[in-house]
């Protein structure tokens, strides 16, 4: 355990298998390797803390338990809820891929809410049909609304089981590449040790990333503060391209301030949006369904609300969900989570005021590409062997440019199985890529420089200008203009950043050094998303653009590809280059939406 020269112990492991990330795809990949080849999954936070657990709706797959169902109707509106950016080939195996997904998890020990003759219970959500759209179906698998918490449960216990070796509160901060028979392969992960600030590096044949989402790139979000996408962050600074990072879906009803969100449910029972005036608006933008018009459209709406000053609240930075007109009982029997979130979070009680919402942020579409194997991209077409990505980090484009409600818990069993597959596959026939000597230069180099910062600027603040400014000109609407603005502003900031002072000097558990290495991968991604939605010139789905409001497939039916190049920018963004990758159609071409 050699000490390096500042003051570090550096430890080394070997496994053949190394997944990064213990969440729902994590964990799902751990089960499938475990049993067969020597494997270790490393986490920033204890398992069962991730964020997969925060999921509540449910889990699609076309079971037929309850109505007739089938995997074509289910790729259909996968492709469809996504806008058509979706690559068809990946849907088709989610969809197919969905039904044993669930059985899997049953035989795991899963507590699903049955039927009266003992089958799995199925409920309806948003943009699920059957027959191509003629009318809704009953697809989501659950397990009351903590859907999500419970398949994070059963594949840790299926983990302690299988004894998968975990380390936890162990924060992966690079990926070593290595050039090996002239190309360029991972050889190993670099790891921070909260408990000691010791360094470890994990060598492994196959590496898979599982790292989740991004959402801390916004002010309002319902992801937890965790999530700050360093896993995408890394794959970024390796120089490997990120797809379709414009895409982000916004929630309409969070709590505004904190994004944790409140289920459509609310309106769907009466509850009415109002602002600041009292004024029911909705009514103004979708006069036939006012409060229960699609999720992008609310959005929106509200958004609008408080662009042009008639927002709530002393910084008139919200709208209000009224349901004081509903009888205390109804408000009881149909939505008590609803009413104790309202309760506990903001100190509002819904009997008799209304409770202040604003869109979230709530899930990435884009991050790593993959292929359907779930190994990483390096272009469009070209593998990098020995790497794997899955859940919310990947973009295997099963969501497009919009996620259907119920598909995210799929993609993390479905396509996390297929990682923990292939790794192993791919690990069974390679050789251990030799590490280089100076395999944790980079973290060392990373951690110095937060530890040694003398500056005057607080991580707390420039955080909070980065998600204030992705809040203002990069959430449900964009321009040219905003999203230049927000370019400006990160630019500034980054300037700042090289000025940051970290107060706690400890090894131990030092989340201020956490805090201020997460906020450099939240810059990086802030960066990128700004910079594809400027140079998608449409809208679709979760990407809004004003000074462009209609969909444009001639043009834009592609994937953006952003590449990081290896120069000093100019200015602004100028160190990314925005290319395309060709959509996979394979029998749903695209067409208008209409619901």
């Amino acid at each position: 355990m050699p000490l390096n020269e500042h003051g570090t112990n550096t430890h080394y492991h070997q496994h053949d298998i190394v997944i990064v990330g213990a969440g729902g795809a994590g964990m799902r990949a751990a089960i499938e390797a475990g049993p067969h080849l020597k494997t270790a999954v490393i986490s920033k936070l204890f398992p069962t803390r991730s964020h997969t657990g925060a999921a509540q709706g449910g889990m699609a797959a076309a079971l037929a338990n309850v109505e007739e169902d089938s995997w074509e109707w289910h790729t259909f509106d996968t492709v469809k809820g996504g806008d058509y950016l979706v690559d068809q080939d990946a849907a088709e195996i989610l969809a197919k891929e969905s039904v044993q997904a669930v059985i899997d998890l049953e035989n795991m020990g899963l507590p699903f809410n049955r039927t009266p003759d003992g089958k799995i219970d199925q409920r309806r959500f948003g943009g699920h049909t059957r027959d191509h759209g003629k009318a809704p179906v009953r697809r989501s698998c659950y397990a009351a609304d903590r859907t999500g918490h419970m398949i994070l449960q059963t594949l840790y216990q299926t983990c302690v089981k299988l004894g998968i070796e975990f380390f936890n509160e162990f924060y992966v901060l690079d990926l070593v590449m290595t050039e090996y028979n002239g190309e360029q392969r991972p050889s190993a992960v670099v790891a921070f040790e909260l408990a000691t600030g010791d360094i470890h590096v994990f060598q492994g044949k196959s590496i898979v990333f599982a790292t989740g989402g991004f959402g801390k790139i916004y002010k309002t979000t319902s992801n937890a503060h965790t999530l700050t996408g360093d896993g995408v962050g890394i794959i970024w600074r390796k120089g490997l391209p990120l797809e379709d990072m414009e895409f982000y879906q916004f929630h309409p009803t969070g709590l505004a301030g904190l994004g944790i969100l409140l289920s459509e449910a609310a309106r769907g029972e009466g509850g009415i949006l109002r602002n600041a005036s009292g004024e029911r608006f909705m009514e103004r933008y979708a006069p036939t369904i006012k409060d229960l018009a699609p999720r992008d459209m609310v959005a929106r709406a509200m958004a609008n609300e408080v662009r042009e000053g008639r927002g709530a609240g002393p910084n008139k930075d919200y709208v209000l969900l009224d349901l004081t007109h509903l009888p205390p009982e109804v408000i009881d029997a149909k939505l008590p989570d609803i009413t104790e979130f309202a309760r506990t979070y903001l100190g509002v009680e819904p009997y008799t005021e209304p409770v202040p919402v604003f869109p979230t942020a709530h899930y990435a579409m884009g991050g790593i590409p993959t292929n359907i194997k779930t190994e990483v991209l390096s272009d469009n077409d070209t593998v990098v062997r020995g790497l794997f990505a899955a859940g919310e980090c990947a973009c295997v484009s099963v969501h497009g440019a919009n996620r259907l409600g119920t598909n995210s818990l799929l993609d993390i069993n479905v396509f996390g199985k297929r990682a923990g597959i292939y790794a192993v596959e791919y690990a069974r026939e390679a050789d251990f890529v030799p590490v280089p000597e100076n395999a944790i230069s980079e973290v060392e180099k990373m951690l110095a420089i937060a530890r040694n910062s003398t500056g005057t600027e607080k991580v707390a603040v420039l955080r909070k200008e980065l998600q204030d400014t992705m809040d203002k000109n990069a959430q449900v609407y964009r321009t040219e203009e905003s999203l230049n603005e927000a370019l400006e502003k990160i630019a500034e900031l980054r300037t700042r950043y090289q000025n940051i002072q970290v107060q706690d000097r400890g090894k131990r558990f030092n989340t201020d050094l956490l805090e201020a290495i997460e906020l450099g991968f939240l810059f990086d991604l802030s960066e990128v998303l700004v910079m594809t939605a400027r140079e998608r010139r449409e809208s679709r789905g979760g990407h809004f653009r004003e000074d462009y409001e209609t969909r444009d497939d001639e043009k834009f039916m592609v994937h953006s590809m952003a590449y990081k190049l290896d120069k000093t920018p100019a200015k602004p963004g100028d160190d990314i280059r925005v290319d395309w990758k060709p959509v996979t159609v394979t029998n749903y071409p695209a067409m208008e939406r209409k619901y």
